[in-house]
């Protein structure tokens, strides 16, 4: 697993990229917080041998965190499916995280992936439909085309970005489907969003009103187990605030604002 490490003094924070399949865009959001804490970006496990789960991301989570933070524990920030896995971290390792951060978190009920897919449905114009019915065609190769579905939709997903394509490594197609595909199969045998009682660390949302994925309907499902759950929302934001051309800036400021609320009511991990 490829890890990245900005900054050099401060608390420890880990950002969690999304997909899942897709290291590497949550860059821009590790680079700005560097300049204030030590911050890892891990890039999970790609596709290979056994199917991937839950559960082996939540395994490669602890080990980097037992590795690199030693006796601190730190804030972690997760971006859509990465807020999925900060989530499913805490709730195995009740304890071991200082503070949960969930940017554009994803849905964790059939309600909220429906109104998800119809608000997608809704923006989706016919050019845009036969674009991604040619995706095959165009890109052989599912890596290569999860990639090409990602910036098609990036206008879709937001409100006025500020570029045109993410700054995703490399895609990995079969990752990403293994791991959704156990994350939904959880989810329908009732292990989450139930486990997340567990979770003693302090969280918010960061979401955009104008995100496809629900942000209210995903926190009042997540509120009855997890109620110190606090709620951020932008107007004029979409899945991406840190590439937002109204947002961006507010949207690094209040991150790094509930970071250091949260370290400064830290006590030492035992």
């Amino acid at each position: 697993m490829q890890l990245r490490e900005y900054g050099t003094s401060g608390p420890q924070v880990l950002v969690l990229h999304g997909g899942p399949g897709a290291p590497g865009y949550v860059a821009p959001v590790a680079r700005r917080l560097g300049e204030w804490y030590r911050v890892l970006e891990p890039f999970q496990r790609g596709s290979g041998g056994a199917p991937l789960t839950v559960a082996r991301h939540v395994s490669d989570l602890h080990e980097i965190v037992e590795t690199c933070c030693r006796d601190s524990r730190p804030a972690i920030v997760g971006h859509s499916w990465g807020a999925m896995l900060a989530l499913a971290y805490a709730a195995t390792h009740p304890g071991r995280a200082a503070a949960l951060v969930l940017v554009g978190c994803g849905t964790f009920d059939e309600a909220s992936r429906d109104q998800l897919q119809r608000t997608l449905e809704w923006r989706t114009d016919d050019g845009l439909r036969r674009r991604l019915r040619r995706l095959p065609t165009d890109y052989p190769d599912p890596d290569e085309r999860l990639r090409a579905w990602a910036n098609l939709l990036l206008p879709v997903y937001s409100d006025d970005p500020v570029v045109h394509e993410l700054e995703v490594e490399a895609c990995d197609a079969r990752a990403y489907e293994e791991t959704w595909d156990d994350m939904i199969r959880r989810q329908e045998e009732g292990v989450y969003p139930a486990a997340f009682t567990a979770i003693e660390a302090p969280a918010i949302m960061l979401h955009g009103a104008a995100d496809p994925h629900p942000g209210r309907m995903i926190q009042a499902s997540l509120a009855p187990c997890l109620p110190q759950l606090e709620y951020y929302e932008w107007a004029r934001c979409g899945h991406y605030p840190w590439l937002e051309t109204a947002v961006c800036d507010d949207f690094i400021a209040v991150l790094h604002g509930w970071i250091d609320r949260s370290a400064r009511q830290e006590t030492p991990c035992t």
